[in-house]
This record gives structure tokens, sequence and C-alpha cells, in this order.
């Protein structure tokens, strides 16, 4: 049973790994920053497979303290994620150059625990820290608290990345959080590298695959903010209801209804710039439930029928601010936002920058067309 339960779970992790490096490399195809992901994720989806075949040995084994396969993964896990700002564009961790000269360590580690392999060193396998501290000076046993070290070294770095990655403006939040969980999670594996256990190896696995899909769909999401939002097509004419075509073509039908539901929108601005405007209002205003408002509004690519408002809502406080109207936080309510906070997080949210960028990249463009006005008048 308990060789079951950790093949299922390698396997799953394999999985996961796998779904994760083909969806971030068609990314990394187009935008380099996402390179990272995929190559590491790829490596650790081969680990969990070639693990996954060797489950009946893992299960059954008893590597003892400081077993080299244990520390052999600590060493590669902690140099893999301390190489994970992921979707940070980081030049030094997407150099080659860098990347080999920071694995040096390791690869030099690794050759004379292969050397001395060759010439005939012996494992020696301790189950206690008596045995540990009998062995201590023995070549296997140096080498293996080398390791150890090395590893610590690495996960350092792991814990001091928030601090490095903070000073690029362009970092997300959930990344800062998501390296500290990181740095935990292999603080976790070291302890299960020093005293085995079979059971916390399985635990560790399934939160390491968790931290990685976490880290994946919140850079799916972050990919989905810059996707194009739909347009807002002006109608000149409100469409006249037809129950027999509406009956007949379900696309035509939440066609027409759109266009119903946005001459509205077009010529009762007064109405939808009240902050108390939502859903229910509009829903009395043209005459349609819930259902066919939402099916309407999703038929177009909006979310929900509070974004549809919203995207009226931003396209007004830009005809403000170009219209000069807007003279300080305040007067941004005025195009139908309850708060600032409102106002802040729908911008983001429909725009694609903060409301601040946007303010600034608008003084900077309107100062510019002073400027050119004025030697274009000397």
């Amino acid at each position: 049973m308990t060789e079951n339960i950790l093949f299922m779970t390698l396997g799953g992790s394999a999985i996961a790994h796998f779904v994760i490096t083909c969806v971030m490399a068609i990314f990394a195809r187009h935008r380099v920053q996402y390179l990272c992901l995929p190559w590491v994720n790829g490596i650790f989806c081969c680990t969990m497979l070639v693990a996954s075949l060797f489950s009946h040995n893992i299960a059954e084994g008893q590597p003892g303290i400081l077993h080299p396969g244990m520390l052999l993964a600590l060493l590669c896990a902690c140099y893999l994620q301390s190489i994970y700002p992921l979707n940070i564009s980081m030049p030094g961790f997407l150099q080659w150059e860098r990347m080999w000269r920071y694995a040096c360590p390791i690869l030099v580690l690794l050759a004379i625990y292969v050397s001395a392999a060759l010439l005939g060193s012996n494992i020696v396998y301790i189950y206690s820290a008596t045995e540990l501290t009998e062995n201590i000076l023995s070549s296997d046993i140096l080498l293996r608290l080398c390791a150890l070290g090395l590893s610590i070294y690495y996960i350092v770095n792991i814990f001091l990345l928030p601090h490095r990655m903070a000073r690029h403006a362009n970092v997300p939040g959930y990344l800062l959080g998501y390296c500290i969980a990181m740095g935990m999670s292999v603080v976790f594996y070291t302890c299960i590298a020093i005293y085995y256990d079979m059971t916390m190896l399985a635990i560790y696995i399934v939160l390491f695959t968790l931290l990685n899909l976490y880290l994946a769909f919140r850079t799916l999401e972050s990919l989905a903010i810059q996707l194009p939002r739909p347009v807002i097509r002006e109608v000149a004419v409100a469409p006249a209801e037809d129950k027999e075509k509406e009956q007949e073509d379900f696309n035509e039908a939440n066609l027409l209804r759109f266009q119903r539901i946005n001459y509205w929108m077009q010529h009762n601005r007064n109405k939808w710039k009240d902050s108390s405007f939502g859903r229910d209002r509009l829903c009395q205003a043209v005459g349609l439930n819930r259902h066919f408002i939402l099916q309407s509004v999703r038929s177009q690519g909006f979310n929900n029928v509070h974004d549809y408002i919203s995207s009226f809502r931003v396209a007004e406080l830009k005809r403000m601010i170009a219209r000069g109207e807007v003279e300080s936080l305040n007067d941004m309510t005025d195009a139908g936002f309850g708060t600032m906070q409102t106002v802040r997080s729908c911008f983001l949210k429909i725009e694609g920058i903060t409301l601040d960028e946007y303010l600034k990249k608008f003084t900077e463009k309107e100062s510019g067309e002073e400027e050119k006005q004025e030697t274009t008048e000397d």
C-alpha cells in the first residue's frame, strides 16, 4: 500500500510538472522571461518520472542519515530553485555562463565524490548520531557534510531572493511570498535528508508540486490581464425585438440583446454614472432578466455584468481626464465608481496598467504636445 501511494504521488507530480512545462514553453517562445519555467519544471518532471520507476526501492529502503542519493536530490533541488525567479527579468539567471559558474561548486563536489567511488571508496551507512560521530573523519562522510553545507548555501540564496527581487519594480507581490514558501519547503526536505521518513517525503512531494502549480497559475493569471479587452462598438439605432429570429439562432439572439443593452448604456450616461447603478437596475432599464443580461455580455467577451458596466465607467474616466475635468482624486469617483479603491482596481483590470501610470503617461504626453506647440509658434 505504501509503495502504491508513493508511486501515485510521484506519478501525479510528474504529470503536473509536465503540464506546466508544456504550457509555459508556448509562452516562452514569445516572451524570454518565461524561459526558465519550462526548463526547470521539465527537469522536475523527468526526475519525478524516473523516481516513480523506483518507488518500490524508495518505499522499502532504509537510507539512514545523509544518504548520498538524498543529498544529490537536495543539491539539485536547491540549485534549481535558487535560480527559479521564473517570470522575472533577471538577466544573470538567463545567461548560461553565470548559471554554469553558479553550478561549479556542485559539479566539483560531484566530480570528487565520483572519483572517490571509482577509487574504491565505500558508502558508509549511518543510522544514529553515535555512528555519525564515529565516522566523521571518513572521506565519504566529509564529502556528504560538504554537500549539506553547499545545500545550505543555496537555501540561503533562496531566502534572499525576495530581497533581491524587491529591487525590481515589475516584480509581483505574490512572487515574494512564493520564494519564502519555497525556501521553507527546501528546509523541510533537508530535515528529511538528515532523518529519512518515507511519509514525510511523500508530503514534501505534494507540497512541492502544489507550490509550483500555484506559481504557474499565478503566472498565467498575470498573462491573462495583458490579453486584449472586448471592444464596445457604437450602436446607432436600437435593434428591434424579433422573437422568431431569437428562437432560431442562439448566437444572433445574444448579439441583438447585447446591442440593445449597449444602445441603452450609450444614451443613458447619467444613469450608470450613479455609483449605486448595478445589474438589477440595468435589468429593469432594458427589460431583460439577469440570465439574459449575463448571457449577452459574456457572449461578447465580458466576464460578468459588473465588468461590462466598469468598462463604460473607465472609458468615461479617461474622457474626463482628457477634457481636464479631473482636478483631484475625489473627482475620479464622478465617473460612477463608489470609492477610489474601486477606481484603481477596475482601471488596472481593464486597462492593464495602474491609474497612476496612466496619469503619468498622460501628463508627459500633454507636456510634450505643449512644448511642441510652443516651438511651432516661435
